[in-house]
C-alpha cells in the first residue's frame, strides 16, 4: 500500500539524512503517512512540482501558460508544493519532476537517493546582503548580528558568499539562524538583526524600508533552479523529457519577448497584486537570466560542493558530473 511505502520511505530518509539541515520532519512523516493511494504512474499526467511562489519558477509557469505543453502533446499537472515535501514526493514517485536548486539535491544525492538534474534553468545566485542604513562598510558589520538559515541551506551559502565578497568570514560576524528570506526580512524590519540575505520578492520590502544592499551574489556561478527527477525513471519518462524541455525553452523565449504577458503570469502564480513588485520581479529575473540552452552550471555545482565539504565529508570527494545527466538537453540543443 502507498501509505505504508511512503511512511517507510520517510523513515529511511530520516536515517540517511541525519544532519541539522535534514529535509524530513515529523510533520512530513505524518502528512505522507496519510497520503492516499495514487493511480499508476503510466495512467496519470506528467506531474511537475514547483516550489513556493518565487519568480525562479517562471520558466515552467511560462511553458504552461503559453500552451507549450499542449503544443508538444504533453498532459501535464502542475502542483505547488513546499520544499520540505518536494524531494520525498519525488522519491516516492508521487510526482515525476520537481524544480529545486542544487543544494538540497546534492544533500540528498550524497546520502544515496537517486535524484539528478536533467536541465538547468537559472545558473546564478539571487541573494543580496541587506543592512541597516547606518551600516556603511564591512568594518562596521564586524561583530554584528547577521541573519541566516540553517547550515548547508541555499540561503546560508548565499550569506557566506556575500560576506566573502565584503572580505569577511562567518567568524567576523554573529550568525543567527532564523529561516529563509521572509524570516530574515522580518527580523531586519523589527530590528532583531542588522544584516541578512534576501531575494525577490521580499528584498523589495527592504528597499522600500530604507535598507541597502552591501553585496550582491547575482554575478556568482551557482546551480539555481533546474529540472530534477529520479535517475531510475529516466528510461520510463524518456519520451516526454525532450518535449518538456522544448516547452520550457519556448516559455523562456516568451518571457524575454512579451513582458506584459509574462507579468500577468507572474501575478497569477505569486498572487502578487502590487504592479511595482510584479514589474521589479520580472526585471530582476530578466537580468539574472533564464538559460534557454538549459545547461547545468558545473562551476556552480562545484562551488556548492566546496561549501558543503566543510560540514559534509562526502562532498569532498564528489564531482559535479555525478549530480546531473544532460543527455536530453543535448538532444534538444542538437536540433537548431
Amino acid at each position: 500500500m502507498l501509505r505504508f511505502s511512503l511512511t517507510r520511505l520517510v523513515y529511511a530518509m530520516k536515517g540517511k539524512i541525519n544532519s541539522p539541515w535534514s529535509i524530513v520532519s515529523p510533520l512530513l512523516v505524518f502528512m505522507l503517512a496519510l497520503a492516499p493511494e495514487s493511480r499508476a504512474a503510466a495512467a496519470r499526467p506528467l506531474r511537475i512540482a514547483y516550489l513556493f511562489t518565487s519568480g525562479t519558477m517562471a520558466s515552467m509557469w511560462m511553458a504552461k501558460e503559453t500552451g507549450g505543453f499542449a503544443k508538444e502533446g504533453l498532459d501535464v499537472e502542475m502542483i505547488s508544493m513546499s520544499s520540505t515535501l518536494a524531494l520525498p514526493a519525488l522519491i516516492a514517485n508521487e510526482v515525476d519532476v520537481i524544480q529545486i536548486s542544487a543544494v538540497p539535491l546534492i544533500n540528498a544525492s550524497l546520502r544515496g537517493f537517486d535524484v539528478v538534474f536533467v536541465a538547468g534553468m537559472l545558473n546564478t545566485m539571487i541573494w543580496d546582503l541587506y543592512a541597516r542604513a547606518e551600516i556603511k562598510s564591512a568594518e562596521q558589520l564586524k561583530g554584528k548580528i547577521v541573519g541566516t538559515e540553517r547550515p548547508g541551506s541555499p540561503v546560508a551559502y548565499g550569506t557566506l558568499v556575500a560576506l566573502r565578497k565584503l572580505g569577511l568570514t562567518a567568524r567576523d560576524v554573529q550568525l543567527r539562524i532564523l529561516g529563509g528570506s521572509e524570516q530574515i526580512t522580518a527580523a531586519l524590519l523589527t530590528g532583531q538583526i542588522v544584516a541578512g540575505a534576501a531575494a525577490p520578492p521580499v528584498r523589495f520590502q527592504l528597499d522600500r524600508a530604507g535598507f541597502h544592499s552591501m553585496a550582491t551574489t547575482l554575478d556568482q556561478p551557482y546551480q539555481n533552479v533546474g529540472v530534477v527527477m529520479r535517475r531510475s525513471r529516466m528510461d520510463e519518462l524518456a519520451g516526454r523529457l525532450v518535449p518538456l524541455l522544448r516547452s520550457v525553452r519556448a516559455g523562456i523565449d516568451r518571457y524575454y519577448n512579451d513582458k506584459p504577458f509574462t507579468m500577468k503570469v507572474i501575478a497569477k502564480y505569486t498572487k502578487e497584486k502590487d504592479p511595482d513588485i510584479i514589474d521589479r520581479t520580472y526585471e530582476f529575473y530578466r537580468r539574472a537570466g533564464f538559460r534557454r540552452e538549459l545547461m547545468i552550471s558545473e562551476p556552480g555545482v562545484q562551488g556548492i560542493l566546496d561549501f558543503l565539504s566543510e560540514t559534509v565529508p562526502e562532498a569532498k570527494k564528489a564531482v559535479p558530473a555525478q549530480f546531473f545527466d544532460d543527455r536530453f538537453v543535448r538532444q534538444l540543443n542538437s536540433v537548431k
